[in-house]
Parts: structure tokens; C-alpha cells; sequence
């Protein structure tokens, strides 16, 4: 390969993973309203969502979207998001560091 074409394929790489944390940051946006900014919930009825399971996350979203699992706020926020979607927003969570105290 060329400099030059190495190059162009380096910056839009570059420019797709940041418009992809772009995207991730707008829909977790959505998610902080209950769960908290950073997937910690102040809210008693919002579980914490940071440093879950990827496969856990992901599961439940599409158990939510599809309506197999029940809840009206979660139903009407997950029901828009495709899978690409889903698995984005679950391994921003599940990439969250938390620490437990003794």
C-alpha cells in the first residue's frame, strides 16, 4: 500500500470508532436518566448497570425490546434499538470499572 492510502484508511478508521463512541454516548444519554451517568442508578427501582455481563445486558435489552420481559419504561426505550445497538450499549456498562467496598 501507498502512504497516502494508508493513511486514508487510517483516518477513517479512526473517524468511524469516534463516531461510533459518538453514538454510544448518545444513547446511554437516554439510559442515565434512571441508571445514573456512569450505570450507577440513584433511583430505588433503576438497578446499577455498570460492570454488569455483557451477555447479561445484551439479553435483556432484547428481552425487553421484543416485550418477553415486562416493564413499561424499559419496553418503550429498548423497542428502537437493533442489535448492533444493544451490544454497543452493553459492553459500554459492562466496560465501567466499580469498586465494591469491604
Amino acid at each position: 500500500l501507498r502512504v497516502g492510502t494508508l493513511l486514508s484508511l487510517l483516518l477513517a478508521t479512526s473517524s468511524q470508532a469516534a463516531d461510533n463512541a459518538s453514538s454510544v454516548q448518545m444513547l446511554t444519554s437516554q439510559c442515565a436518566a434512571c441508571h445514573g451517568v456512569k450505570g450507577l442508578s440513584t433511583l430505588p427501582h433503576a438497578p446499577n448497570l455498570a460492570g454488569q455481563p455483557v451477555q447479561y445486558l445484551d439479553e435483556q435489552l432484547k428481552l425487553y425490546r421484543s416485550g418477553k420481559r415486562q416493564n413499561e419504561t424499559m419496553n418503550l426505550m429498548a423497542k428502537p434499538l437493533n442489535d448492533q445497538q444493544i451490544a454497543a450499549i452493553a459492553a459500554w456498562y459492562n466496560a465501567i470499572q466499580i469498586q465494591l467496598a469491604p
